[in-house]
């Protein structure tokens, strides 16, 4: 089959449009015919190498997948040949507490597809049966692809970690990212009025028309005072944060008395600082969150096929050009998601 493949870390140009094995699926398994797939920040890093993590190569990236399945195992009994899914980017055993309990995001064996395993980024790809999700049939390959990280991480931010209520306030860093542009539907869907941020006014009006109720560029203003004119002084209930050193000391500074910090990634670093003093006068809650569970992607979907959430596809290229695509996207043009065509 063609894949894309790197046999070391590198910029795009270490992606390469290749041929290599189909793969050979266990009885468990399925392999899925890729018609699409969307990019990810995973992608980069995963491209790049992470200090620490032992990446497999030669590896085939791509988590966010869309196609038809091609073949199943001997035991599989509820998927069949033809048949149009999306796939749940996790995959974990399946045996531990965790997994046993719904809680497969916090599996010891957890990893995404494209990760720790080859990915989607490819004509085929094998996955566990369970990463079967139904196919919302009012969408294209291209939007469906556009659902599963982005929307699951958003989902399991605000709702499980954040436990976002209805009428509080929510300020959402980089709006014009796909996990960005997600969150923002999120939050208006419970209730919550949103203050988004973007780098342009171009994608500040694209988040406006996805529900947010306030903006604020933060290339021309300071998100910790806008944050505090918009909500009278008193901060918000719920800091969306995933863009990491950045916008930390920002962000933490625009938190209400009693505000809960969500974060899912550190785009522009780790090395973030907290002054303990602020957070227990202020009974502040710092939350981490790592990606969500099988079940809150099955609630998203059955969302999306209702057509309360909207898919922002920014380009498509085709699976050849994805080192192109890397480029695009670590440019930071894109509004929404970036996805390749198969």
């Amino acid at each position: 089959m063609k894949a894309i493949v790197f046999h070391q870390h590198g910029g795009p140009e270490v992606l390469k449009y290749a041929d290599v094995p189909d793969p050979v699926i266990r009885a468990n398994e399925v392999l899925v015919r890729v018609r699409a797939c969307a990019l990810n920040h995973l992608d980069l890093w995963v491209r790049l190498g992470i200090h620490g993590v032992p990446i497999p190569l030669p590896h085939i990236p791509g988590s966010d997948v869309a196609g038809e399945i091609a073949q199943i195992g001997a035991d599989i009994t509820t998927v069949r040949v033809g048949q149009k899914v999306v796939l749940a980017p996790g995959v974990s055993c399946g045996k531990c507490p965790a997994c046993i309990s719904g809680q497969d995001n916090r599996c010891r064996n957890f990893t995404n597809l494209g990760y720790m395993i080859d990915g989607g980024c490819a004509e085929f790809v094998r996955v566990p049966e369970v990463n079967c999700m139904p196919y919302p049939e009012n969408l294209s390959f291209e939007e469906a692809a556009s659902i599963p990280l982005v929307f699951q991480t958003a989902w399991h931010m605000l709702v499980a970690r954040a436990e976002l209520q209805p009428g509080e306030d929510v300020l959402i860093l980089g709006a014009g990212s796909g996990v960005g542009s997600a969150a923002i539907q999120i939050a208006k869907f419970f209730g919550a009025r949103v203050i988004a941020t973007a780098g342009s006014d171009v994608k500040l009006q694209k988040g406006k028309e996805l529900g947010a109720d306030h903006l604020i560029n933060h290339k021309t203003q300071k998100i910790r005072d806008e944050v505090r004119r918009i909500t009278g002084k008193r901060g918000v209930d719920v800091v969306f944060e995933h863009v990491g050193t950045a916008t930390w000391d920002e962000s933490f500074a625009s938190l209400a008395p009693s505000g809960r910090l969500v974060t899912c990634g550190a785009t522009t670093g780790f090395d973030a600082r907290v002054d303990l003093r602020f957070l227990f006068s202020r009974q502040l809650s710092l939350l981490g969150s790592y990606m969500g569970t099988k079940s809150e992607l099955l609630t998203v979907m059955k969302l999306v096929a209702a057509g309360r959430f909207r898919l922002v596809v920014d380009r498509v290229f085709p699976l050849a050009a994805c080192a192109e695509a890397h480029a695009y996207l670590e440019s930071s043009s894109q509004f929404g998601k970036v996805v390749l065509k198969v």
